[in-house]
């Protein structure tokens, strides 16, 4: 699989500052039962500061966006962006991120999305880091 788009995800919940993509891969293969968990990329406060986390390989198709999943990369911002605000290292890590994905497999910034795109329904990746999000793609 060679990705064409980004989608981007918050996870809905409070980001403590400890490793939560654990119990988010553990959600997903115990109680869904999908072979491991459904991003690629992952970007979480762990002790103080942001890293950026592997999920599935960037090659393997996610399991984030129904219908969407081929093609695609799927990134979670761990928090609840509804109410957070996208603070400045946020917003730092996830170009960072971006950008070396874009670079790496030639995704234009109009293949940009948040996870509410293509489910109406949900407000996923939040208000606040979803106009984040839009702001990259007017770069």
């Amino acid at each position: 699989m060679i990705p064409v788009r980004i989608i981007i995800h918050h996870s809905a919940t409070e980001d403590s500052g400890t490793v939560s993509w654990g119990a988010i891969r553990k959600y997903h293969v115990e109680t869904n039962g999908w072979k491991d968990i459904g991003y690629n990329f992952g970007i979480e406060d762990i002790g103080g500061h942001l890293e950026i986390l592997i999920g599935r390989m960037p090659n393997e198709e996610g399991a984030h966006t129904i219908g969407q999943n081929i093609g695609s990369i799927g990134i979670c911002v761990v928090g609840n962006f509804d109410i957070d605000p996208v603070t400045d290292k946020h917003k730092q890590y996830i170009q960072k991120l971006i950008r070396w994905l874009q670079l790496a497999y030639r995704i234009p910034f109009t293949e940009l999305y948040g996870h509410r795109n293509f489910a109406s329904y949900k407000s996923c990746p939040g208000e606040n880091l979803y106009k984040f999000i839009q702001t990259l793609k007017e770069i």
